[in-house]
This record gives structure tokens, C-alpha cells and sequence, in this order.
């Protein structure tokens, strides 16, 4: 007798189920999105109110310097411990911790009375911004599994930051003009407030297995190095970089590095164990963003001044007049997910790179009487398209790559690489075009300037272009190599929240 087979299909998971999952799915991606929407904007969109927090708080010319400045160095010396941070005690109350000490640091900086104040403040948020960035992306891999689905939440989490990045000097313009300079920083608050209430609810705890000891003299070598290096690097703009006041932290900051790397070689738990960076995906990735930072970067700040000092916009029209550019980078990170399942991310990189080269190669053209289109709108929109489509395939690279315990530090890593990156491109392209102009204060000259740090940048992004076409993994490899632990998947189990759906 033959016997029966069942053909009855398995039981599919309720629809209310899936509905609450994709929901919940996209709650931490819109939470992650936001804030590193706020981490990246409050770079930059403090710079058109610095006229009126120096009329207001009678800062001087070096304060006002360090109204930027301190903000980037707490954010970049921290960067890699908070990612440490986030794997070792949980991503959401990293989080939430990073959160919250960004908004009241917010909250201190719009209330400030006195320059100081202000300062401290801004470097508060530096450090709330470093808890806060790498635990974004971590909660979002940790969330959406490997694939395409994840590829899409990356894309999104890379467009909202360029986006905050690029939307800052418009948004400190409109703030400052129809409100006062104080709400670049009150505005925060109350959006910090609601993230931080739909996180609480939304978001699910998940740490990387055991909770291990800190690696405390790493960390405090490995902080000490990266904010002594970056406060090397902002000093160039004031000093030079043949000064006593860069070369000494610049050298000092690099010596502490070294010695980090000594110290994570010999100890037993590690804040970052080297093995990470012997996975090609995560030390290829990394590279190519620190150089994709350091050509890109410097785009806002030489465009902003062009516009303002050689065509005679105001600052809010300067503002609007970036728009466009702010709008591709947007779509070229949300488009390249789609494209990668068709390239690969390996030649989506080397493709928006050099796109972003073609760009900067065209801006280099410049003129004293450049008509917006040609001058502003049209290569801006290249630059910015072009690194757009470079930036996320890499971040995917470079986490893709992650052991789940590693995944904050990676993420940390990721930042940190872009960070760093930006803050070196701005003061090697700003020495550039000052060496370029000569101490002239004439359009000409400037814009001659100008143009010549445009060049470099394109210069540099071919030469990353070659360097990830070498290095970076391609296609038919498998991206995460050996996981960083010696074997698949050895680095401890993963406890994140259980977020798999399809949709993201």
C-alpha cells in the first residue's frame, strides 16, 4: 500500500505577527537614522551662527575656532570606545546613553551665558555624539539580517547622515535668521526627547555574549591618541603645519597610537583586538573611507565660502544653493543598494568614486563670475552623487565583515575612518588653496585656491578608486573573509534583537 504524503504546507507566521515585526523593524531604522541624522548635522550647522554666538557671547577668534573644534574632537577621540562601549553593555542603552548626554549637552549649549559655557557644552555633545553614532549602525545590522534587506537599511542610515551633513548650513541659516542662533542647538532637544521615547519602547537590548572587562589602558591610550591626533590636525588651519603647535600633538597623538597597538597586541581582552583589521573586508573598507572622507568632505566648507565670497551670496542663499547637492547624495545612497545586487559592492565603490572624481575634477573650473549651474549646481550634484554611491557599499563591506562581537566596534571604526578622514582632507585642502592664493585677499586669487583644492580632491579619489579596485573584495568572494575571530562566527554569540524581516 503506498503510503500517504502530507502536502500540507507548514503553518505561516500570523499577519499580525509580520505586520508587528516590519514595524518594529523599521522603528529601529528610523530611530538609528535620526540619531545620526543629529550627530552628523550639529558638524556643520553651527557655522553660519558663529557670527552671532560671537557677538552675543563675546567670544574671541580662536574661541569661535573652538566652537567647532571641540565638538570634533570629543566626537573623534571617543568614537572607537563607544563602539567597545555598545558591544560590551548592550546597543540600546548605548543608545539611549548616548542620546541623552547629546541632548542635555544640546539643551546647556542653547542656554549658554558665557563663551566657556558654550564650549563645554559643545564638547558634551561631542561625546554623547560618539556613544551615540557607532551604537546607530549597530542596532540597525544587529536588527536586519545580511543581504539585501540590511544593504537597503545601510543606504538609508549613509543618506540620512550625508544628508545631515550636507542640510546643516541651511538649516543653522533659516534657525539663525528667523529665529536666533541659540536654536541651532535647542533644536535638538525636543527631537531628541521623542527619539529617545520611541527608542525606549521600540528597541531591544542585545549586547555581544558575555560581558566582558574593559580594556581601561586602551582606552584611555586609544581616546588620548585620536583626540590629540584630530586637535593636531584642526590646529594646521591656524598654525601650519611646520608649527610647533601642530607637529607636537600631531606626533604626540600618533606616538599614543602606537603604543595602543602595542598594548592591544599583548593583552587578553583587547578594546579592539587586531584580528579585526586582518579581515580584508573591515581594513579595505576602512581605508577606502577614510580616503573617501578626506576628498569629499572639504566639498561643504569650499563651496559654502565660494559662494559667499566670490558670487555674493548671503548665507541663506548659500544655503539653498546646496540644496541640489544635498538631494543627490541623498538618492545616491538610497540608490545603491539596488544597484549592488547588480554591480556587486566592490565596483559600486570604485564606480561612485570615480563619478565623485569627475565632479570635483569639473568644479575645479571655476571662475570669478561662475553662473550657478555650472559653477554650483550641476558638479556639486556629481560630487555628491558620486559619494553617495561609494559610501554605502563600503559601510556594508566593512560590517558585513564584523564577527557579531565586533559589530560596535566595527561600526565605531567605520565613523571613526570617516571622521578622521574629513577632519585631515579639510586641513590638508585648506593648506592647498592657502598656499595657492598666497596671502591674497583678491577673487581671483581665492578662487584660484579654491580650484586647486578641487583638483587634489579628484586626484585623491582616483587614486582610492585604484586602491579599492586591488583591495576591497570583490564579488564572487565571500566579503566577511575569515570572521574576526580565527573561525566563522567565534567572536561570541549574538544576543541582538531578533529582527528579520524581509522588508527592511
Amino acid at each position: 500500500m503506498t503510503p500517504m504524503v502530507d502536502v500540507t504546507p507548514p503553518p505561516r507566521a500570523p499577519a499580525r505577527s509580520r505586520t508587528r515585526t516590519r514595524t518594529r523593524t523599521w522603528a529601529v531604522v528610523a530611530a538609528a537614522c535620526t540619531g545620526q541624522f543629529l550627530v552628523v548635522l550639529d558638524v556643520s550647522v553651527v557655522n553660519v551662527a558663529l557670527p552671532s554666538m560671537r557677538t552675543d557671547l563675546g567670544l574671541s577668534a580662536p574661541g569661535l575656532q573652538w566652537v567647532v573644534n571641540a565638538y570634533s574632537i570629543a566626537f573623534a577621540g571617543f568614537m572607537l570606545l563607544g563602539g567597545r562601549a555598545a558591544d560590551i553593555y548592550g546597543r540600546k542603552r548605548m543608545f539611549l546613553t548616548g542620546l541623552a548626554l547629546f541632548t542635555a549637552a544640546s539643551l546647556a549649549g542653547g542656554l549658554a551665558q558665557e563663551g566657556w559655557q558654550l564650549l563645554a557644552a559643545r564638547a558634551g555633545q561631542g561625546l554623547g555624539a560618539a556613544v551615540l553614532s557607532p551604537a546607530t549602525l549597530t542596532i540597525l545590522t544587529a536588527a536586519v539580517p545580511e543581504g539585501p534587506a540590511r544593504s537597503r537599511a545601510i543606504g538609508t542610515w549613509m543618506a540620512v547622515g550625508a544628508g545631515g551633513g550636507a542640510a546643516g548650513g541651511l538649516i543653522g541659516g533659516v534657525l539663525t535668521d528667523v529665529l536666533s542662533w541659540r536654536w541651532v542647538l535647542l533644536i535638538n532637544v525636543p527631537v531628541g526627547v521623542l527619539v529617545i521615547a520611541g527608542a525606549a519602547v521600540w528597541l531591544a537590548e542585545g549586547r555581544a555574549g558575555d560581558r566582558r572587562r574593559v580594556d581601561l589602558l586602551g582606552a584611555v591610550l586609544v581616546t588620548a591618541g585620536l583626540a590629540t591626533t584630530a586637535y593636531g590636525i584642526v590646529q594646521t588651519e591656524a598654525a601650519g603645519w611646520a608649527s610647533a603647535a601642530t607637529l607636537v600633538p600631531l606626533l604626540g597623538g600618533l606616538s599614543l597610537l602606537g603604543v595602543f597597538v602595542l598594548v592591544e597586541w599583548r593583552t587578553a581582552a583587547p578594546l579592539m583586538p587586531l584580528r579585526v583589521l586582518g579581515v580584508r573586508a573591515v581594513s579595505a573598507a576602512n581605508v577606502s573611507m577614510l580616503l573617501l572622507g578626506s576628498a569629499t568632505f572639504c566639498m561643504w566648507y569650499f563651496m559654502t565660502v565660494y559662494a559667499q565670497n566670490v558670487l555674493g551670496y548671503t548665507p541663506l542663499e548659500a544655503g539653498f544653493a546646496l540644496v541640489p547637492s544635498s538631494v543627490a547624495v541623498f538618492v545616491g545612497a538610497k540608490a545603491a543598494p539596488a544597484l549592488m545586487a547588480r554591480t556587486g559592492a566592490k565596483a559600486l565603490a570604485v564606480v561612485g568614486a570615480l563619478v565623485a572624481a569627475a565632479g570635483f575634477g569639473w568644479q575645479s573650473t571655476m571662475g570669478v563670475h561662475g553662473s550657478y549651474l555650472t559653477s554650483v549646481c550641476l558638479p556639486g550634484v556629481l560630487m555628491m552623487a558620486g559619494a553617495g554611491l561609494a559610501s554605502t557599499p563600503l559601510a556594508t563591506l566593512a560590517t558585513s565583515g564584523a564577527a557579531p562581537g565586533d559589530a560596535g566596534l566595527v561600526s565605531g571604526l567605520v565613523n571613526t575612518s570617516r571622521t578622521m578622514g574629513g577632519a585631515l582632507g579639510l586641513a590638508v585642502l585648506s593648506t592647498v588653496a592657502a598656499a595657492r592664493t598666497a596671502g591674497s585677499g583678491g577673487a581671483a586669487e581665492i578662487t584660484a585656491g579654491y580650484a586647486l583644492a578641487f583638483r587634489t580632491s579628484a586626484v585623491v579619489l582616483v587614486a582610492g578608486a585604484l586602491m579599492m579596485l586591488v583591495w576591497l573584495p570583490g564579488r564572487g568572494e565571500r566579503p566577511t573573509g575569515t570572521r574576526a575571530g580565527g573561525r566563522p562566527g567565534s567572536a561570541g554569540k549574538e544576543t541582538a534583537p531578533a529582527l528579520h524581516s524581509p522588508e527592511a
